[in-house]
């Protein structure tokens, strides 16, 4: 019965264990589904299930018939456009960072936008290349390609011949890893095991992102110093090419560095102009495109790769090539790199999409999104095309200005198709280190990130430590083998939080039903010789010694000494008695000798396994109390505690392990007359301890009780409580707060 009085209410019910309630509130029977049934469910076929699998494979279906054209086709046009200019730009810098000719990055800014329209569940994310996937892609065409050797030839041409074979090796290498990349993203949204995502948290994104970033600001400047800079794929790789950077600085083209700097500066100067005044401007200024023309024109009219012998971009293909057969194998060499590049790009992909989602009020859904990025990657590998996920930039881009649907993705990668088709040939003068500076100019969201940190660490410690350990490992061992070592971490982490839990002992608070830690309040009243010990982990295997320990130090003595001194002793008493040295007398015991030689360390050596038994008194003509002094030099440690409740709320599962571990425990509490409660569980963790035959003459399934209140209230009732220094009766069976 509940009654409420103003802010306050009256419970009036019985101490309930779990049996009892268990008994007055019966559960119902309720069939679990096995894995047969579900298997049944998934093969059964109906035409709402096959209606609802074939929209949720080809998501165009169900948006574009309620496509508003008067409301959203003008702003899908605006978007479009402008992030079409933006995906030319990046496409030919990101190519930069994969080894490869800035021409093949438009194929990789155009494929997946189209595949992406259809298969796509996200309206607002612009797909295409992506730095951080673009330096991962990067790296293994460097590995790969500094194993292939080029046929050597006899005629003139031959280092051109050598150069124009070693493009189309790293191109080989790049659409080889995309379309494998592809595959594995392709099965994973067929297997629906998109959950894989969960085990990258936003600390191991953010700190890889940034330590990506680095790696891209150190691989762009060979081109911002058009330095020959040998590849390194191995750990410290990062730092071999920052020694070989430096130890031939002398031979620095000016001019590509003087351009790089000057369009970085105005880069950096327009980007805050557009962020301190976009509410106010319609659309973002479009500084990358304005200073493409210009460095273009300004390369081509002063003659700039001849004068000043800077890189260009050169000669750039026209329309699209015919599509290859990937490499069997460079797919051998590289599947660990395109599992992580699958990865890497879905996680990004899905982050950006789910903050969209979520501003923007639709579902998206992650096996259908792993699904979409499959196809696109194998579709733009086939035609060498780079692997691709979504730029945060563009995809801002797309969503400021305007952009309702993929509708805006498509316009974006006409204006794509234009440039692949009839105007790439107007950026072959183009200089490399103004697409290096490009590329630089998109990582300042990435490298601001070194801000998290002190965020991290007044949030969360252990995140913090994440973001820090995934930036060095990603920073020196590179990017594939460091996002593994730190997956690792993270995950080693989270044992690390439940193998060392902070368990505590709580007391009774302001004299009602709630229990909290001791040391945090000063209002507090403990029932004498009643210990409540709170877990707030599972326990398993790895921590069940740490949680025995904890358990030692909180009720202050180890309950196996105590047995084995206890058995020592019975059998010392047992002694005397045998030699008739003990007289029962009316007044009490009486021992007629002074003194008894005996050997501790010959029972501890030779009786182990008996004195951790239970102590077995019934032979004895009398009653020992323990508490009391007992005859000769007979010495056993002196206990007040007689209950020991368990706050077992907050565990959510015990392993076979630790259930052996558990049980030795609460048997030795047992065994010196100390009362042991579990509460908090719920019954699947009951009904696990009895299939495990966890419970037998000594531990008993009655001793577990609903609540910590209901086990106090059922030890009040058990003990005399009249002498107490904590008198309860102001807290009986009814419970007023």
């Amino acid at each position: 019965m509940i009654e409420h009085i103003g802010n306050q209410y009256v419970v009036a019910r019985p101490v309930y264990s779990a049996n009892a309630f268990g008994e007055e509130h019966k559960k119902k029977d309720r069939y679990h589904k096995t894995f047969l049934d579900h298997l049944k469910v998934c093969c059964s076929c109906s035409t709402q299930k096959a209606k609802r699998i074939a929209l949720s494979l080809l998501p165009i279906a169900s948006w574009l018939p309620a496509y508003r054209i008067k409301e959203w086709l003008l702003s899908d046009i605006v978007s479009g456009i402008s992030t079409g200019l933006v995906c030319v730009l990046q496409g030919l810098a990101y190519a930069l960072l994969v080894n490869i000719p800035p021409s093949y990055g438009l194929y990789a800014a155009f494929f997946p936008i189209i595949v992406y329209f259809f298969l796509g569940t996200s309206r607002h994310i612009s797909v295409g290349p992506f730095p951080v996937l673009s330096i991962m892609v990067g790296a293994t065409v460097m590995r790969l390609s500094s194993m292939a050797d080029p046929s050597p030839m006899d005629s003139s041409n031959s280092s051109m011949s050598n150069n124009s074979l070693l493009d189309d090796h790293k191109v080989m290498v790049a659409a080889t890893v995309t379309v494998l990349s592809g595959i594995i993203q392709l099965l994973m949204g067929a297997l629906q095991i998109g959950f894989m995502v969960i085990y990258l948290s936003e600390s191991l994104i953010s700190g890889f992102t940034t330590a990506a970033a680095v790696h891209v600001l150190v691989s762009q400047l060979k081109f911002i110093l058009q330095l020959n800079v040998p590849a390194y794929t191995d750990p410290f790789s990062l730092f071999k090419v920052l020694n070989s950077i430096f130890t031939q600085i002398e031979k620095t083209n000016i001019a590509d560095l003087v351009t790089s700097l000057t369009v970085l500066f105005i880069l950096f100067v327009v980007k805050e102009i557009n962020q301190c005044y976009k509410a106010k401007l319609p659309v973002p200024i479009p500084i990358e495109l304005i200073m493409t023309v210009i460095a273009t024109g300004i390369s081509y009219g002063c003659d700039f790769k001849s004068r000043f012998d800077v890189a260009v971009i050169g000669k750039m293909q026209s329309g699209f090539q015919p599509p290859i057969t990937p490499d069997i194998k460079i797919i051998e060499g590289t599947i660990g790199d395109s599992f992580s590049i699958a990865i890497v790009g879905f996680t990004v992909a899905f982050s950006v999409a789910s903050v969209y989602s979520l501003k923007h009020d639709y579902p998206i859904d992650g096996n259908q999104e792993l699904i979409a990025l499959g196809l696109s990657n194998i579709f733009t590998g086939s035609f060498k095309g780079f692997a691709s996920s979504t730029a945060l930039s563009r995809s801002a881009i797309q969503e400021s200005t305007g952009g309702k649907t993929q509708v805006a993705g498509i316009l974006s990668a006409v204006i794509v198709l234009i440039v692949i088709v009839a105007l790439g040939f107007l950026l072959e003068p183009l200089q490399k280190s103004v697409l290096a500076a490009l590329a630089l100019g998109n990582l300042k969201g990435m490298l601001m990130q070194f801000t998290e940190i002190r965020r991290l660490w007044r949030k969360d410690k252990y995140d913090c430590l994440i973001w820090i350990m995934t930036f060095i490992f990603v920073t020196v061992l590179g990017l594939a083998l460091g996002l593994a070592a730190s997956v690792a971490f993270q995950l080693l982490t989270i044992v690390f939080r439940t193998q060392f839990p902070k368990c505590s002992t709580l007391a009774n608070v302001g004299r009602s039903n709630i229990y909290k830690n001791k040391k945090d309040y000063s209002d507090i009243h403990e029932l004498e010789g009643v210990k409540i010990f709170r877990c707030p982990s599972p326990i398993y295997f790895a921590n069940i010694n740490f949680f025995k320990q904890k358990l030692i130090d909180a009720v202050g003595f180890n309950p196996l000494r105590i047995l084995r001194k206890r058995n020592k002793a019975v059998k010392k008493i047992r002694k005397l008695q045998k030699k008739g040295l003990l007289q029962v007398t009316p007044k009490g015991v009486i021992c007629t000798v002074d003194s008894l030689k005996d050997s501790d360390e010959e029972l501890d050596n030779n009786q182990i396994e008996e004195l951790n038994q239970p102590i077995n008194t019934t032979d004895l003509p009398f009653q020992i109390d323990w508490n009391a002094n007992l005859p000769l030099n007979i010495v056993v440690p002196k206990i007040e505690l007689h209950s020991l409740i368990l706050d077992f709320s907050a565990v959510s599962f015990l392993d076979v392990s630790s259930m052996r571990g558990l049980k030795t425990i609460l048997q030795e509490f047992i065994r010196i007359k100390v009362d042991v409660y579990i509460v908090g569980t719920d019954d699947d963790f009951i009904e696990k301890l009895a299939r495990c035959e966890f419970f037998d003459d000594e531990v008993k399934d009655s001793i577990f009780f609903l609540t910590i209140h209901d086990a106090v209230l059922h030890i009040f009732m058990k003990k005399d409580y009249s002498t107490s220094k904590f008198n309860f009766s102001q807290v009986p069976v009814e419970t007023q707060f």
